[in-house]
């Protein structure tokens, strides 16, 4: 038998490739098959089976082209209703493949529909759990995502999740691994572990929502406490996730036409320009209008959070030779409208340029002029734990909402932790016509060490 976790760090997302005697399955794929079919080629076995553990909100999974190409059903456990052909699993079901066998465990609250899958491996043993959205490590699934899909409120969808995780997953023995569905850095949980897999006795000893002496009504209260409003994008992703979408192979196709300038400068009001170059190139020129979300840091949940739409038209400036890994990041979270790309990169911009100044975190610490304010973008929690004193927080997933707070003549120095972020949001303002826009080089983790004043926010069960 063999398990291979293939893990994607942008989107915190691990997809799963099991093998037993000749015969494969993929538990929630990414959308690109490609490196799926050459496994499956390579270790001359056929899929059996492709398990959806949900209908994924922060991505768009590759279930359907991968049955499209392979024959293999898609699988999903009860209340599941996708407008495409599909094997409606029953709870406590067993489905085989090789000599290993998995058996189906309904586990709804984070969605209505949501489900784990137990390994069972040649001997009979209860190997490990595939628990998706269900159960992290360091955390549960937030609760929120399908209030109006499923008619429920989070409370209520909170008290379905504690009986799933306790009529279902704690009585499961302690030695079962624990493959979850995504890791820290994704906005599916709250208080996601950096760790990708762990065994189900340390989670119960660890994980705060699996104390064992912890009540329906806590458990509701902690899991939906501090939960962040989720990105727009995320019930797009739902639906093309359950009727189905473009084939990857079209999109890919569409998205890598070359632009020269002239097209460019043709295009609709309507094509948003996004450069995925790095920060400090892009501060040196971009084109003006543009906006900067790198590829070197946490690219598709950035674009997802700040991009309303699926449904914009996107042109790319990038690195080259970064033009088809942009694309196909983008098509991961279902922004399929992707009409070409700058031909020759930025070098070969032939109109006008527009730049960001940066300062140095020592420059700031000398003092900033009477008329520039700071604003630290980064998220509440960062913000809480460690800032600097008198500097407000306007985290950057909220930028777009918050831009009337500043007036269209204020001088703005924005920082993050270490510049992607503030870049992103300097590069959102000057867009939307603010000239006075400056970036702190390293951010937060550059000033800290400065003499500049600064301050936390803890209460007794640690930060707030």
């Amino acid at each position: 038998m063999k398990i291979e976790q293939i893990y994607t760090g942008c989107l915190a997302q691990g997809a799963y490739y099991l093998v037993s005697k000749g015969e494969a399955v993929i538990i929630d794929p990414l959308r690109e098959t490609t490196p799926y079919l050459q496994r499956l080629e390579t270790d001359q076995v056929q899929l059996k089976y492709i398990l959806e553990t949900h209908f994924h909100a922060d991505f768009v999974s590759g279930h359907v082209d991968l049955s499209k190409a392979t024959g293999a059903p898609i699988v999903y456990g009860p209340n599941a209703h996708p407008n495409f052909d599909f094997y409606a699993a029953k709870d406590e079901e067993v489905l085989t493949f090789g000599v290993c066998s998995i058996k189906v465990l309904h586990t709804p609250g984070h969605t209505m529909e949501s489900t784990c899958y137990l390994l069972i491996d040649e001997n009979g043993k209860e190997t490990a759990l595939f628990s998706g959205d269900t159960l992290f490590i360091g955390d549960v699934g937030r609760p929120d995502l399908a209030q109006k899909a499923a008619s429920m409120t989070q409370e209520e969808l909170a008290g379905t999740l504690f009986d799933s995780l306790r009529n279902k997953v704690m009585p499961l023995s302690d030695n079962i691994t624990v493959y979850p569905a995504h890791g820290a850095g994704s906005a599916c949980g709250k208080n996601m572990s950096k760790e990708t897999f762990d065994t189900l006795g340390n989670q119960k000893n660890t994980n705060y929502a699996l104390r064992a002496d912890m009540t329906r009504e806590e458990f509701i209260r902690e899991v939906t406490d501090g939960l962040l409003p989720p990105p727009a994008y995320f019930g797009q992703n739902v639906a093309m996730n359950k009727l189905g979408y473009t084939p990857f192979n079209e999109v890919m196709t569409s998205g890598l036409t070359p632009l020269d300038t002239p097209a460019f400068q043709s295009m609709d009001e309507d094509v948003l320009l996004l450069d995925t170059r790095p920060a400090a190139e892009f501060a040196q020129g971009f084109i003006p209008g543009s906006i900067f979300i790198g590829l070197d840091g946490q690219f598709a949940p950035w674009v997802g959070a700040l991009i309303p739409s699926v449904t914009q038209k996107i042109v790319l400036i990038t690195s080259i030779g970064k033009e088809e890994e942009a694309v196909q990041r983008l098509a991961r979270v279902g922004y399929d409208k992707v009409v070409g790309f700058l031909d020759g990169g930025f070098a070969a911009w032939k109109g006008a340029v527009d730049r960001i100044d940066r300062m140095e975190a020592e420059e700031v610490a000398k003092g900033l002029a009477a008329e520039e304010m700071l604003i630290d973008v980064r998220k509440p929690g960062e913000y809480d734990a460690d800032h600097l004193t008198e500097v407000p927080n306007i985290p950057l997933d909220f930028i777009n909402e918050r831009m009337g707070d500043f007036p269209r003549d204020a001088s703005i120095v924005l920082h993050c932790a270490g510049g992607y972020r503030s870049m992103i949001a300097a590069s959102i303002l000057k867009a939307r016509g603010y000239q006075k826009v400056k970036d702190v080089i390293g951010g937060y983790s550059a000033l800290s060490k400065t003499d500049l004043p600064k301050m936390s926010t803890v209460c007794s069960k640690g930060l707030i």
